[in-house]
C-alpha cells in the first residue's frame, strides 16, 4: 500500500520577499517626494504613483501617510530596512564594552553624526509638518521620547565608569546628551553655519567630554 501523500507546507518566503520589496519601493519614493515637496504637500496618491504601487496596497502595507514617514525615518536612522533596532546593532553594542569614557563618548558622537547625516533632513521635514499637522506632531513627540530613552544608556554608561565630574548627576548628564545630540543643534551647525560632518562630530565629542567628564581622571 502506498504511503499517503503528505500535504505540502505553505512557503510564504516569496510573498514576504515581494512585500518587503514593495515596502522598499514605497519608502524610497516617499523619501524623494518628502524632500522635494515636504510632508504636507505630498499625498498618498503621489507616493503610490511615484512608487508604481496601487494606493490600496499602500493603505494595506502602511495604513497612513504618517506611518510611511515613520518608515522613512526608521530606515534613515539605521541605514537599512533590517528589523534590528539601533541599540541592538553590533557597532552600538561594541561601544558599551569600551572602558575608556572619552572613547566611549567619541564612539557615540560618531554614531550620532552617522544617524543625523542620514535622518537630519527628514527630521527637519517632520518638525515643519508638526507645526500644522497633529499626526506629524505626535510622531515627532514619539521620536523625541524614544531618543531620550535611548540616550539614557550613554549617561548610564558614564555613571558605570565612574566618569562624571563632581556635581554632575546622571539626570544632568542625560539631559545634556539629549540636547547636544539633538537634530536641532546639528541643524544649526551644519545647515545654518555650514559646518562639515567632520567638524560637527569633533565638536560634539569635545563638548561632551569637556562638559561631563572628570578631567583629573580622564584626560
Amino acid at each position: 500500500m502506498a504511503d499517503p501523500v503528505k500535504p505540502r507546507s505553505y512557503d510564504n518566503s516569496r510573498r514576504e520577499a515581494r512585500t518587503r520589496a514593495t515596502r522598499a519601493q514605497v519608502i524610497e519614493a516617499a523619501r524623494a517626494l518628502f524632500v522635494e515637496r515636504g510632508y504636507i504637500a505630498t499625498s498618498i496618491e503621489a507616493i503610490g504613483a511615484a512608487a508604481d504601487v496601487p494606493v490600496a496596497t499602500l493603505y494595506r502595507l502602511f495604513g497612513t501617510k504618517r506611518a510611511i514617514l515613520s518608515a522613512v525615518l526608521d530606515v534613515a536612522f539605521v541605514g537599512d530596512d533590517e528589523p534590528i533596532a539601533l541599540h541592538d546593532r553590533s557597532d552600538v553594542k561594541a561601544l558599551h564594552d569600551e572602558p575608556d569614557p572619552r572613547l566611549f563618548l567619541a564612539g557615540f558622537a560618531h554614531l550620532a553624526r552617522e544617524v543625523l547625516d542620514r535622518s537630519g533632513a527628514f527630521q527637519e521635514i517632520l518638525r515643519s509638518a508638526a507645526q500644522v499637522d497633529p499626526e506629524a506632531a505626535q510622531l515627532l513627540a514619539d521620536i523625541n521620547a524614544q531618543r531620550y530613552t535611548g540616550q539614557a544608556n550613554v549617561a548610564r554608561g558614564l555613571v558605570a565608569r565612574d566618569a562624571l565630574a563632581d556635581g554632575i548627576t546622571e539626570k544632568y548628564a542625560h539631559d545634556t546628551i539629549y540636547v547636544l545630540m539633538s537634530p536641532e543643534v546639528r541643524q544649526i551647525l551644519m545647515v545654518e553655519r555650514q559646518w562639515t560632518s567632520d567638524q560637527y562630530e569633533q565638536w560634539l565629542r569635545d563638548t561632551l567630554c569637556a562638559t561631563l567628564l572628570d578631567r583629573t581622571r580622564h584626560r
